[in-house]
């Protein structure tokens, strides 16, 4: 399908981007009182999740969590049991069979297509929630259905469900990207994220532990691990022990949690620190996406801006870059060391950054997409909310492009064009909109 062809390799033609001076340099946080603080919370609220969530509640963030990770749906017998062993069925000669969490999702949807298409066995899981519209969930189904993906509708925290996939499959990967997304999304349902980002997780290595071969797994971290670091550009080795929003700490209490289970299980992991990532079948809830419909709909958009009218920018990086990214991990990822839960040997652990290098203000966004979308938009300026965002983002992916040979080549006007391109025939909005630009 033309919607999920590969890009050509257009080079790149990044900007330099002068950061003013942060105001947040003296606001680090050297407490160990504040550090044990802050893990003892998402912890407590891991086990929170666990022990003390009733279905029967009616406690309005219970009820709210319940409507979002969705039950799973029945499965099991030689029909269902076929279509899993079909899809994750290895074409190629040193092909991997993988499982990918979160496959109806932007990244999931475009990682699976891709590995679909070079021969790899590919299985999807997803719970379908509805933190964004399901429909665009549904219908990126629909575009895996077609490439011979089959998703499996069920939840991570579904023990009995993943340990049923793993009896069918001996699967060689795992590519976890199933996670509740969003930083400003945490203010009104913190629990969603224990759930998926805490919990989820431990339920994954669970079953990946015990598993006969155990997988290898590369899973999703996020750039938002970064926080309040003033340090550019953002480096693997940098401090991320100040984050700035419940996202964040949960995707750091991730990446905690994978080196525990590491060390005492033998389990082979890799955490990819996602940079902004934008392209066609997006999320509807990131910036780019929904300042395009509002534009095209003459609403005002927000342009925030930091403290001494201080630039917010961003590392925008392309999604077909990133699918780049995830493959390489996936293709670099040594076996993991274990058997039956116990661990043999030391396993590898790593953690990339996957950035385009580029920070772009977010007003110069705005106004690329103003130029492709041929409305001008109505910009409202304000202050930078403290809500969990930060003012600038900005990877240092020399790491990456050493060990995975990754190298981004879409720079933000290219991406952006694909995405529009795209934007107005899903949502059937047919006028021209492209020219001279």
């Amino acid at each position: 399908m033309s919607q999920m062809k590969h890009i050509d390799n257009t080079p790149s033609t990044p900007g330099k981007f002068k950061m003013e001076k942060s105001p947040y340099n003296r606001l680090r946080v050297h407490s160990s009182l504040a550090k044990l603080t802050f893990w003892s919370f998402v912890f407590l609220g891991a086990i929170f999740v666990f022990f003390y969530r009733s279905p029967s509640s009616s406690s309005p963030v219970t009820s709210d969590l319940n409507r979002r990770s969705l039950r799973t749906n029945s499965y099991g017998g030689p029909a269902w049991e076929k279509k899993v062993r079909t899809s994750a069925k290895i074409r190629s000669r040193n092909g991997i069979s993988v499982l990918v969490t979160g496959a109806a999702g932007f990244v999931g949807t475009h990682v699976s297509a891709a590995l679909k298409r070079r021969g790899d066995g590919v299985l999807g899981l997803d719970n379908f929630n509805d933190y964004y519209d399901p429909s665009l969930k549904r219908a990126r189904q629909a575009l895996l259905e077609r490439t011979g993906v089959y998703i499996v509708e069920g939840d991570i925290n579904d023990v009995a469900l993943l340990n049923k996939l793993f009896d069918i499959v001996p699967f060689t990967h795992v590519m976890h990207l199933a996670a509740q997304a969003g930083v400003r999304y945490a203010m009104e349902n913190p629990s969603s994220y224990v759930h998926s980002n805490v919990a989820g997780l431990v339920s994954l290595l669970e079953v990946c532990k015990s598993a006969n071969p155990q997988p290898a797994i590369v899973w999703a971290s996020s750039s938002s691990v970064y926080g309040l670091n003033t340090k550019v550009p953002f480096s693997e080795k940098d401090r991320t022990d100040q984050p700035a929003s419940l996202y964040a700490a949960t995707k750091k209490a991730g990446e905690e949690i994978a080196h525990t289970y590491n060390h005492i299980y033998g389990l082979s992991l890799t955490g990819l620190r996602f940079f902004t990532v934008y392209g066609p079948w997006g999320r509807p809830d990131m910036a780019y996406f929904f300042f395009s419909r509002d534009i095209l709909k003459g609403k005002s958009i927000p342009i925030f801006e930091a403290a001494n009218h201080g630039t917010v920018a961003r590392d925008f990086t392309y999604i077909d870059d990133i699918v780049k990214g995830c493959l390489g991990a996936l293709d670099t990822a040594e076996k993991s060391t274990g058997s039956g839960g116990k661990k043999k040997g030391p396993a590898q652990l790593r953690v990339y950054n996957l950035g385009n290098t580029s920070p772009v203000p977010v007003s110069d966004l705005v106004s690329i997409l103003e130029r492709l979308l041929k409305v001008k938009a109505k910009r409202m300026i304000m202050k930078l909310p403290r809500n969990g965002d930060v003012q600038f983002t900005h990877a240092n992916i020399s790491l990456a492009q050493r060990e995975l040979g990754y190298k981004p080549t879409t720079d933000l006007k290219t991406g952006l064009k694909k995405f529009v391109q795209w934007y107005l025939s899903y949502y059937g909005i047919s006028f021209p909109v492209f020219g001279s630009t």
